[in-house]
Parts: C-alpha cells; sequence; structure tokens
C-alpha cells in the first residue's frame, strides 16, 4: 500500500519518462525558450531510483558510494530527518552516475550538482505546466505507482 501526500501523485512510469524526455530535449512555452537541462533530469533520475529527497541527491558525492564487496552502498544522513541509511545501490544506478562524472569532469570529492533545490523544483514545475501535469512535484519522483 502507498500512502501519499493528498497533493502530491505518484508517478507511473510512462508520464516520468515524458517528463525526463521534455527535460532533456528543452521546450518552448509561453514565449520563453527553455533548454536541455540534462542535470535536473539527472536529480530526477537519481531521485526516482534511490527513493531519496531532492536535497540528499545535491549533497551527494563520488565518494558518498562505497565499494562493499561486489556492491555498492550508499551512507548517509538524511538531511530533513537527520536519520541515518544505508543501503545497496543498484550497479546499473552506479555505473550511471560514475558515466556522469566522467563525462562532466567532476573529481570523487567534489558534489554531483552544483545546483540548488529551487533550480530543480522550478524547473520540474514549469516542465509540468509546459506537460498540463497536475499534482506532481520532486516528491512524486520518490513514489512509484505499479499497477495491480
Amino acid at each position: 500500500m502507498i500512502v501519499m501526500n493528498k497533493r502530491t501523485k505518484a508517478l507511473d512510469e510512462e508520464t516520468y519518462k515524458w517528463i525526463l524526455s521534455v527535460m532533456r530535449e528543452g521546450f518552448t512555452y509561453h514565449g520563453v525558450d527553455y533548454r536541455a537541462n540534462e542535470r535536473i533530469a539527472t536529480v530526477l533520475i537519481l531521485e526516482y531510483n534511490l527513493g531519496l529527497r531532492v536535497g540528499d541527491i545535491l549533497n551527494l558525492t563520488v565518494d558518498s558510494f562505497v565499494k562493499d564487496c561486489s556492491r555498492y552502498c550508499l551512507d548517509i544522513y538524511e538531511q530533513k530527518t537527520g536519520k541515518y541509511r544505508n543501503f545497496n545501490v543498484p550497479d546499473e544506478v552506479y555505473q550511471f552516475i560514475r558515466d556522469y562524472t566522467y563525462e562532466h569532469n567532476i573529481s570523487p570529492k567534489s558534489k554531483l550538482f552544483l545546483i540548488t533545490e529551487r533550480a530543480v523544483l522550478k524547473h520540474l514545475k514549469v516542465v509540468c505546466e509546459f506537460l498540463k501535469l497536475t499534482g506532481i512535484g520532486s516528491h512524486s519522483f520518490r513514489k512509484v505507482l505499479i499497477n495491480s
């Protein structure tokens, strides 16, 4: 059972992909050109795949991912709750992060994203308005809608 905030909808995979596609391609809305934004799309991909809040993702570094035998783990204290979380990161997600850091020349101790939470939220809001989606916020990327 998924417990949801009444204002925030869970995302289905199709809507998730649609939002990311528009972010990656760019769009024109109300006469304003919005360029492709791979960085914000990547933040949302990690939120969707790791279940972390945007603020926690923005604090990640490559060194946040620790090798434990044959797997990578993520050890963090959640910014909002202060709770400690330790969990395995799927290999595909870790490789996605490694590729992203290589392509953007990000050193292991540097933050993966030098943007603000507000920038992510503002861009997501404009994309959702452009797509005429309501009830979608950054928290929607932490909720997966499972078809039964």
